[in-house]
């Protein structure tokens, strides 16, 4: 999939018109109705791939499907509801899945919590993912590309996963619950790529970020002096969703190494061009990865695959 449709000159700067031809393969990109996830689903598209939108609310999941155009269909998935997650994996048997994009998420909500109980957003970005990929698995054929944020790294040293109290019984902060649930794609995406080569598998595990991307994401903070600081930001600082998608994009398509980390390549990585990027120290420990996926593992009721398929 490294190959291009449009060759790009040592200067230009990559986009979405240097994809491959993806025609014949399956792309499954979650929260593909809005924002970064709908931008990516419909630049996959344009590139030949036939893109399965998995959305919470279908109705507006068809509503971007027919705006995308191109080779789509819509599938409802509620991340935040395991039983929903488990009846997604159990429909998906009909043929092989190249490409699963780990895009929905949620911002700096409220404390508030899942169906199962978990507090929204680790039980959203981190777990409900984590059981989708586990459950989808063996049918995918290339890559798994997982978005994270720049915010896997607020609070510096002291951002870590809060093993003892994962879902903030006491002391609940919005932006510290988020950060966490970011490292924690982060971390997911590290043992992920360290178990599918243990396995001799050749799919890879990947991650992105978007920099700073104007999109509803930031309309649900908590606070409501951090939803105006994101209104000012949104509108002066951030990039718009078709850039937000790039990183995304070249973690889906080009020749990286596993576990790879992309995002933008300017100033404070908020906005800018797609290329490897670094990560802080707490998303590069591997004890905590593998704590976190045996804790995930416990928590879900998804397990990695006792066999993975020859590809």
């Amino acid at each position: 999939m490294s190959s291009t449709r449009t060759p790009a000159s040592r200067s230009a700067k990559w986009n979405a018109s240097h994809l491959p031809d993806l025609s014949g393969r399956t792309a499954l990109v979650t929260g593909a109705n809005s924002g970064i996830g709908r931008t990516a689903a419909a630049a996959l598209a344009r590139a030949g791939a036939h893109v399965v939108l998995a959305v919470r609310d279908p109705e507006r999941g068809r509503s971007a499907a027919a705006a995308i155009g191109g080779s789509t269909e819509v599938r409802r998935l509620d991340l935040a509801d395991l039983a929903s997650v488990r009846a997604f994996g159990e429909e998906w048997q009909e043929r092989p899945l190249d490409l699963l994009i780990n895009n929905a998420g949620v911002m700096m909500l409220p404390r508030q919590r899942t169906r199962d109980g978990f507090e929204m957003q680790f039980g959203t970005n981190h777990l409900g993912h984590f059981a989708l990929t586990n459950l989808l698995l063996p049918y995918v054929t290339d890559r798994v590309v997982t978005v994270s944020s720049g915010a896997h790294r607020w609070g510096g040293a002291k951002n870590r996963i809060r093993f003892e109290d994962l879902d903030w019984t006491s002391g609940y902060n919005p932006q510290a619950a988020y950060a966490q649930s970011k490292l924690a794609n982060l971390l997911f995406t590290l043992e992920l790529q360290r178990r599918l080569g243990e396995a001799g598998s050749g799919v890879r595990a990947l991650a992105a970020h978007p920099g700073w991307s104007a999109t509803n994401l930031q309309s649900h903070a908590a606070s409501p002096v951090a939803r105006v600081a994101m209104q000012i930001g949104n509108r002066f600082l951030a990039q718009d969703d078709a850039s937000g998608a790039l990183p995304t994009l070249y973690a889906a398509s080009q020749d990286l190494p596993g576990a790879s980390y992309v995002g933008p390549d300017g100033p404070g990585e908020m906005r800018g061009a797609p290329t490897l990027v670094g990560r802080s120290r707490a998303a590069s420990d591997p004890e905590a990865a593998r704590r976190l996926w045996d804790v995930s593992e416990e928590l879900t009721g998804t397990h990695f695959p006792a066999r993975l398929p020859v590809l």
